[in-house]
């Protein structure tokens, strides 16, 4: 534990603990986390939240006072010092990257190059769900000495938050969910059915928006079909590539994002380079889409659940755009993503445990608060609503005010409604 770091606005000091790399059986080796805390000058003393961060396979966000970010920090420091999270696998914490494709058995990475047993790597890599990470924030809190405190959980950081109730109720104070909640018992295919469903109503509302945008992306996928569209790094896009742009759809600005990217000339530096900073999936954080299926994975194997789905709409109106889908073909035509494709597919057919609790999560005595988004592409609000009547202290938000990032875009608005919600505080 490091003593505080002033900066402007803030005081920040950071935690580091070794975890095993199973929880359970220490002799398989130890892993990194990291976490740094965030308070007020004056509110060093006050309990803790931790921050759980979207994903999966992202770090935290990194700090700051002036001007404030993530802009829901302010009103955090208000009542709590904000404890953020680096996952495992991710940011500070022990990473997980390409180098871990050329290990030995033990984990160690860069011995002799020789490429790791895929069997091997994905066992190692069914240790960085949702359980593990809750695992790991419980030696936290037990190294900083916290008899409990309280979680917000930012999509699936919330499933998580999920995981962490299902488990140790006893020790959470308060949960703040944004972005929905998961789905308990139901089949990955119902959640990705959903989700398609969405992205269509999603993609008419953007062609009903942006006039003749519509016939520019009917253009743009041309291009793509005749090999014109290129990243920066030479990849070129495929037309389902380009279509997974839908995800921007997802966020408060995303629509716009797009509309102004399909005005562009798909041979114009910027628009490669703008389109390379657009797509959703990538080398910077390669958990995110090796082990993406498996965050709705409450048992049973994934099975490229989002591919097995595919809706005929979709096949019929190449102009439906796509979202938080991974495709086995992200693997072949992605140069950054390529050195994972064995992994993926080997991800893809694991069995996972059941993750959340039923019963455990009926008798947490911990009060907790949700926003849910009327119209989210990415986690269902029905769902959300199902799961969240199982808790009995839950008070639910339900609004079309806000997208998917309503916690990054309201500023501190989302996060002051939870908090008067779940302290009965609301006006």
């Amino acid at each position: 534990m490091s003593d505080y770091l002033s900066l402007p606005g803030i005081r920040t000091r950071e935690h580091e603990i070794e975890v095993p790399l199973v929880h359970g059986d220490p002799s398989r080796g130890s892993l990194t986390v990291y976490a740094r805390e965030v308070a007020a000058p004056d509110g060093r003393d006050r309990p803790y939240l931790v921050y759980l961060q979207g994903g999966p396979g992202g770090e935290a966000p990194r700090p700051s006072g002036v001007p404030w970010a993530p802009g829901w920090l302010e009103r955090a420091l208000k009542d709590y010092r904000v404890l953020m999270l680096d996952q495992r696998g991710t940011g500070r914490s022990t990473p997980f990257g390409e180098a871990d494709l050329r290990a030995d058995a033990t984990g160690d990475s860069g011995h002799d190059g020789t490429p790791v047993d895929t069997a091997t790597l994905a066992e190692r890599l069914t240790h960085h769900r949702a359980d593990a990470i809750v695992a790991d924030a419980e030696l936290l809190r037990e190294h900083l000495g916290v008899e409990r405190w309280s979680l917000l959980g930012q999509s699936f950081g919330g499933f998580t938050a999920l995981a962490y109730l299902s488990r140790h109720a006893d020790r959470l104070s308060e949960v703040y969910f944004t972005g929905g909640l998961p789905p308990v018992g139901r089949g990955v295919d119902e959640v990705y059915a959903r989700t398609y469903e969405a992205l269509a109503a999603k993609s008419e509302r953007f062609y009903r928006r942006y006039p003749g945008s519509r016939e520019r992306m009917r253009a743009v996928l041309a291009a793509c079909e005749e090999g014109r569209v290129r990243l920066p790094n030479g990849d070129v896009v495929t037309p389902p590539w380009f279509r997974t742009l839908g995800h921007l759809l997802g966020g408060s600005t995303g629509a716009a994002s797009l509309a102004h990217l399909l005005e562009g000339d798909v041979r114009a530096p910027w628009f490669r380079h703008d389109l390379a900073s657009l797509l959703p999936f990538g080398g910077r954080n390669p958990l995110y889409s090796v082990v993406h299926e498996s965050c709705y994975a409450d048992g049973g194997s994934t099975r490229w659940s989002a591919a097995r789905t595919y809706p005929e709409a979709f096949l019929a109106d190449d102009t439906l755009l796509t979202g938080e889908h991974v495709y086995p073909w992200h693997f072949e035509v992605s140069s950054e993503l390529r050195p994972y494709a064995e992994l993926a597919e080997a991800m893809a057919q694991v069995e996972w445990p059941r993750l959340y609790d039923a019963d455990a999560l009926a008798n947490a005595d911990v009060p907790c608060a949700a926003a849910i988004y009327a119209r989210d592409a990415y986690v269902d609000p029905t769902f959300s609503v199902e799961t969240a009547d199982l808790l009995p202290r839950m008070h639910t938000w339900i609004t079309d005010e806000y997208e998917h990032e309503g916690l990054r875009a309201g500023g501190g608005a989302v996060l002051d409604r939870l908090i008067a919600l779940a302290t009965d505080r609301a006006r």
